[in-house]
């Protein structure tokens, strides 16, 4: 045994038959269970001090805020694909988001707020409103900006009559994408369509369609074939009946975009769309792709027309009125990459003055021929012009708006981001990441959400200022914007804007993300830098068909369940490193069906080689947690395979999919947490027009499949299925995002609930479920990423509301945290109470640690926190006058009080307050007298290197501690209230000696035995004056706080195990204790009752304060 616990354990034996009960409780630490905790929860005395727990500060009920999506970032800076104002108004604006709704600024752009949020869908590809009627609002949905499988779907036309506060269907449900709409100058029922259509498919509903009717009946105007719709339109603003449009013929599949081919032309009609006219004269030849056509408001016979060509030119202009057109610009940036570009606009009063939207933007001012103007924008989209000013006019792009006036400019930025995926580390509070499209990578804190930018959404901060125009929308450098207060979220953690972001499971400094162009990094956060690490040559502009190896748009990277260091990679095999990238191996096959129609370039006349339409490549790779060796994977051609071994063998189950859709795309497969030969598959084939949900799910490794898409919708576009997970706290409990809303299953997919609360219809591209905290973490493609917090009670009950009867639910976990943590219990009550509600903290012996009587309840759900502070100790209560200051109860802080509390610059009695160790733990709620119990778990935040022993060990020696104040300060209470009463007494016998002499006889006797434990200095209540060494009472709140949570300038030590040196200090001051808890029952036994029986009917008896 050591000298140190010898010493500690022949003092506690010395102490064991001591009046106080604390020093019963041996303080040799335990190392094992928080059991150790247990055994000395008791206070000293079995008091329980109502209303002190937690530090001292008083819990309250709050009512739960009904389940509802938190909006959580990134910071603004998303598509926006189509903008409107209001001609002579320089306050209103409405930006069409590319599948993030419609969003309206009174404010001259300051501000702008959702008005679209309650609609089915969120794609706004075209907005117009009336010249007669500028409450009069239309919106075409489906974005027109095509060049990813990624869906931006809409269902048709929209129109509001209030200027956007309500929305109704106009029909045209089966267009999928509009480029955009025309409203009659002076006839606000007169509308014309541009139709690109769903272009995933064959169809009749694409074109020019028309109503006379204010959208109540249309006519098919314009209509060239099942595969080319409507890219451009423009009306002649001095003659109505005049248009011009562009078509556009475009086929998507998963392997292959094709814009252009004999459907791509400019028509023109004369007689308000009743006949059109193909125009050949000057055009380029046949196959041309995506067009463009404006007609300058100043001037009727001045048409423009871009056109996506391989190498016939760029802008064609008419002067003559459409008769005949010539090229006037072969500058290939103003048709790069044409399908997600290509747009003319023309100043209202200046013919020559045009502008192209592409990856830049480009301006002339001589008719076309030259664009020495750029630098608006970047990854352009709309334009507007007012058409009474022409120095006034809104460009979109990738990452907002800017708006420029004759005064200026204004980026704007919305919450509208694109994300492709979303993951969560294991930090406490977890952090998010993912990656948004059109920007990179990111990550943020769970509990601080980003800023909303120029945009409103409930409870959101102020607007952050304006930047300069640029790629962003004038968010400058992709919307950067931080937060206005919180955790700042980190960002460009390598990857980019597409694939994965995925921190390492047991390393949240590492981070690994995918890229399109087989391009893979490994972040570290500690060095603030990514490697490079993909495991092949880079495929970027390369042909699937020529390159090594096909790698998707979004490339899959996962980690190995069991050693999260293993990192796999898919491409058309699957890779793998187990040491950081320095080295790969192919631990498959090619996965896919191999099928060389698959294989092919994308583009069309003119080929772009991203990866976005890589056929026949693997999407998805999943680890079992339950089984070593077991991982899946699926294809984007309707593959779907596992291995036992590691990837030794594979075993093709893709046959055993009954009602797989012929290619379908395996967007994700999630192993069963709870069962190794389980696996849920999603498969979604909207890409190639099947818009239906697929969702299946297995038990024998695959031999056998059931689809569990029981009764989700079918009806609509957007009704397919993008991911699918289990809760991994519930068996049976169902998660799924589909390409407009999110689902719950609680019966194994049978039956689904859609939960839209908070949520707009935006595709929901992928969820997490966050087992610790019971959160649902959503990632949406046109509204940033959600976070669903605690859905403890959707899980034991089905229903995201309270039951209608007292319940206590089962709480999730507790988290201790550095120097602080917090657990939560809700519970509901059928009726509002009639008195205090009690709750208690019970440790795993089922003794108290932790007691609050509550008032407040309501019926409904209720909520109580925990900051795992145990009860405080016991302080100090001064009653005497102290001889150095007579005045001292006329003072401020004492006038009119009876007792008086030690006071000494930044220590206090809160100080020494226990803070609970990871274990096992139980919540009481009792009220009407009844009782409710429910168990729950402390865990240990895994920054915190201290095992679970250490903190077990250290929360002992805490309570050891706050008893030991505690007895402190009963002792020096007791002498205080005895002293009080001689106080009291020489005060009624001033002036009788007889009496005064016994009376301060004995007060010098117990005043001697009291500063054993205080000192004069802390009896004057000074808490600035240093004149005097701590005594006992001091030493342990000071000591206290060494080893708990700090004390003043003392920084504490609660997250370590205790020193060998704190040990030392605690016996040396339990000594001291000892010596004047035993002089005090010598007081008690002895002097007191001799000093009564000298001065009996003298003066009346000095109680024994016990």
């Amino acid at each position: 045994m050591s000298s140190r616990y010898g010493r500690l354990l022949l003092t506690l034996c010395a102490l064991v038959t001591m009046s106080v009960a604390m020093f019963a409780i041996p303080i040799t630490p335990s190392l094992d269970t928080a059991a150790a905790v247990a055994s000395a929860a008791a206070l000293s005395d079995g008091e329980v001090f109502q209303g002190r727990g937690g530090g001292g500060g008083g819990a309250q009920i709050q009512a739960v805020d009904p389940l509802k999506f938190r909006y959580m970032g990134p910071a603004p800076a998303g598509r926006v694909a189509s903008v409107v104002g209001v001609p002579g108004d320089p306050t209103t604006y409405y930006l069409g988001n590319a599948s993030g709704g419609i969003w309206k600024s009174t404010d001259s752009g300051a501000t702008f707020v959702p008005v679209f949020d309650d609609m089915p869908v969120q794609a706004i590809g075209a907005l117009a409103l009336s010249s007669s009627d500028h409450n009069q609002v239309w919106a075409g949905t489906g974005e027109g900006w095509v060049i990813r499988p990624s869906d931006v779907m809409g269902d048709g036309v929209y129109k509001s009559m209030d200027a956007g506060a309500t929305w109704t269907h106009m029909g045209l449900r089966d267009t999928g994408r509009i480029g955009r709409v025309i409203v009659h100058p002076t006839d606000p029922n007169i509308v014309y369509v541009c139709a690109v259509g769903r272009t995933t498919g064959s169809q009749q509903e694409r074109g020019v369609f028309k109503t006379v009717d204010g959208g109540k009946s249309w006519t098919h105007s314009l209509f060239v074939n099942q595969n080319t719709g409507c890219s451009g339109l423009s009306m002649d603003s001095k003659n109505s009946n005049i248009l011009i449009a562009g078509s556009w013929q475009l086929m998507q599949r998963t392997w292959q975009q094709y814009s252009g081919g004999p459907g791509s032309a400019v028509y023109i009609t004369k007689d308000a769309g009743a006949t059109w006219k193909k125009i050949e004269n000057g055009m380029p030849r046949s196959p041309v792709g995506k067009i463009d056509v404006a007609i300058a408001p100043s001037d009727s016979n001045r048409m423009y027309a871009l056109i996506q060509t391989a190498d016939q030119g760029s802008l064609w202009r008419s002067d003559d009125g459409g008769t005949s057109f010539n090229v006037v610009s072969w500058d290939r940036s103003l048709i790069g990459r044409a399908g997600y570009y290509i747009r003319l606009g023309v100043n209202p009063q200046d013919p020559n003055d045009v502008i192209v939207m592409n990856s830049g933007f480009h301006r002339s001012k001589d008719g076309g021929k030259l664009f020495p103007i750029s630098g608006g924008c970047g990854d352009c989209h709309d334009v507007w012009f007012d058409p009474t000013d022409g120095t006034r006019y809104v460009l979109t792009d990738d990452g907002g708006a800017t708006i420029f006036t004759s005064a200026g400019s204004r980026g704007v930025r919305l919450p509208n981001g694109q994300m492709y995926h979303v993951a969560v580390d294991n930090r406490v509070p977890y952090w998010i990441y993912s990656n948004r499209q059109d920007d990179g990578t990111m990550r943020g804190p769970s509990t601080s959400p980003e800023q909303t930018g120029n945009g409103r959404i409930g409870g959101s901060e102020p607007a952050a200022p304006a930047a300069a125009p640029g790629r962003g929308g004038g968010g400058g450098g992709g919307g950067r914007g931080g937060r206005a207060g919180g955790p700042a979220w980190d960002t460009y953690l390598g990857g980019c804007e597409s694939g994965f972001t995925q921190p390492q499971p047991d390393n949240a400094d590492i981070v690994w993300g995918s890229c399109y162009g087989n391009k893979l990094t490994r972040f570290d956060a500690r060095q603030g830098t990514a490697r490079s690490v993909s495991p092949s040559m880079i495929t970027f502009d390369s042909a699937p068909n020529l390159s090594k190896h096909r790698c998707h748009w979004t490339a899959p990277v996962a980690f190995d369940a069991f050693e999260p260091t293993t990192v796999y990679y898919g491409c058309e095999v699957i890779f793998k490193t187990s040491n950081e990238g320095q080295s790969w191996v192919e631990i498959s096959p090619d996965l896919s069906t191999r099928d060389p129609r698959l294989i092919v370039a994308s583009g069309g006349v003119v080929q772009d080689n991203l990866g976005q339409f890589a056929g026949a490549t693997v999407y998805a790779i999943a680890s079992s947690p339950r089984e070593r060796g077991l991982l899946w994977a699926g294809t984007n051609d309707g593959k779907v395979w596992y291995t036992r071994n590691g990837g030794g063998n594979w075993v093709d189950v893709s046959a055993n999919l009954k009602g797989m859709p012929d290619l379908g795309t395996i967007t994700q497969i999630w192993p069963s947490t709870f069962d190794a030969a389980s696996a849920i598959v999603t498969v979604d084939g909207h890409v190639n027009d099947n818009r239906r949900p697929y969702i299946f799910k297995t038990t024998d490794y695959g031999a056998t499949w059931s689809s569990v898409v029981g009764d989700l919708p079918t009806g609509h576009s957007l009704d397919y299925v993008l991911s699918t997970i289990e809760n991994s706290n519930r068996p049976g409990m169902l998660f799924a995002g589909t390409g407009r809303a999110f689902y719950y299953s609680m019966d194994n997919g049978v039956h689904w609930t859609r939960f839209k609360e908070g949520l707009p219809a935006s595709p929901v591209t992928w969820v997490v479920y966050e087992p610790r905290y019971h959160d649902v973490v959503l990632s949406t493609y046109g509204r940033g990423l959600f976070i669903l917090p605690d859905i403890t009670v959707l899980e034991q009950t089905g229903q995201p509301t309270a039951p209608p009867a007292t319940k206590l639910f089962t709480p999730r976990a507790g988290f201790r945290q550095a120097r602080a943590g917090s657990a939560d219990f809700i519970f509901s009550l059928a009726a509002a109470p009639t008195g205090p509600v009690k709750m208690e903290i019970l440790n795993s012996v089922g003794e108290v640690i932790w007691t609050q009587s509550i008032a407040g309840g309501r019926a409904g759900l209720n909520r109580v926190s925990w900051d795992l502070q145990y009860e405080p100790a016991k302080m100090v209560e001064i009653r005497t006058t102290p001889r150095e200051n007579q005045y001292i109860w006329e003072e401020p802080d004492f006038s009119g009080k009876e007792v008086r509390m030690v006071m000494h610059w930044g220590i206090s009695a809160t100080t020494g307050t226990p803070i609970a160790a990871p274990g096992k733990y139980s919540v009481r709620v009792t009220l009407n007298g009844q009782s409710f119990t429910e168990p729950f778990e402390v865990l240990k935040d895994p920054a915190i290197k201290a095992s679970n022993a250490d903190l077990i060990e250290s929360t002992a020696m805490q309570i050891r501690i706050r008893d030991a104040i505690s007895s402190t300060s009963g002792v020096v209470n007791q002498l205080e209230i005895t002293r009080k009463q001689i106080e009291d007494l020489l005060k009624q016998n001033r002036g009788k000696d007889e009496i005064e002499k016994p009376l301060m006889d004995l007060d010098t006797v117990l005043f001697g035995t009291e500063l054993r434990l205080v000192t004069r200095q802390d009896l004057r209540s000074d808490d600035k004056y240093f004149a005097d060494a701590y005594k006992v009472y001091m030493n342990l709140l000071w000591l206290g706080g060494a080893v708990g949570l700090g004390a003043g300038d003392e920084a504490g030590a609660a997250d370590y195990k205790p020193r060998d040196v704190a040990y030392d200090i605690l016996v040396d001051q339990l000594q001291q204790l000892a010596d004047a808890q035993a002089a005090f029952d010598r007081h008690i036994a002895v002097d007191v009752p001799a000093f009564n029986k000298t001065m009996a009917g003298k003066i009346s008896a000095i109680r024994i304060a016990r």
